[in-house]
């Protein structure tokens, strides 16, 4: 990229080089220069906004679980509608089909990313907390509704389907399981709420 080229939002022109980065070639291959080489900037770039690449990476981190916040914000909303299990469903396809698996697998890889985010107030592994309290929260307000039993513990629910969508989808090397497969699990966990 030309000197005096202004880059628009480079953050987040960063933030998408980096997850193609990481889902082409896992933790690994995810470097300062592999970031500004796939995002056409130069390697300055990145070190002029970001204090450090393990900075970098936590700031992507936390990007994304902004995302998955925003993503909980509409599964809340769309309590009562549809079913309990299409919306379940759909929730962690849209999570577990994007970037989440391979950022699980990078916090993993990287002790000073994990420290980082537990500074910045995340707990647990980053992502799949949010991710769970996101599930815990829509599945309230269903059990809210009446479409979950009253005595259903939405904690554990949550924790389930986010434990078993995360093994259904890692591993796959991009290849997403069917639709159809995630709903056979949903349904199987929330009937046993039934019971």
């Amino acid at each position: 990229m030309p000197t005096g080229t202004a880059i628009r939002d480079v953050s987040q022109q960063l933030f998408d080089a980096a997850e193609r980065v990481l889902l082409q070639g896992g933790p690994n291959a995810l470097t300062s220069r592999a970031v500004t080489t796939e995002a056409g900037c130069a390697k300055g770039v990145l070190h002029r906004h970001f204090d450090d690449f393990d900075a970098f990476l936590a700031a992507l981190v936390l990007d994304r679980i902004g995302r998955i916040r925003a993503q909980g914000h509409a599964l809340h909303a769309a309590a009562g509608t549809n079913t309990v299990a299409d919306n379940l469903t759909a929730a962690l396809m849209d999570l577990f089909g994007s970037v989440a698996v391979a950022i699980v697998g990078l916090v993993t890889a990287r002790d000073e990313l994990r420290a980082r985010l537990h500074q910045a107030g995340s707990s647990g592994v980053p992502v799949l907390t949010e991710a769970t309290a996101m599930i815990a929260s829509y599945l309230t307000a269903e059990r809210a509704q009446g479409r979950i039993p009253s005595g259903a513990d939405v904690d554990m629910l949550a924790l389930t389907l986010i434990g078993t969508g995360h093994l259904l989808f890692a591993g796959r090397q991009g290849v997403a399981p069917e639709a159809d497969e995630v709903r056979k699990v949903v349904t199987s966990v929330v009937a046993g709420a039934a019971r």
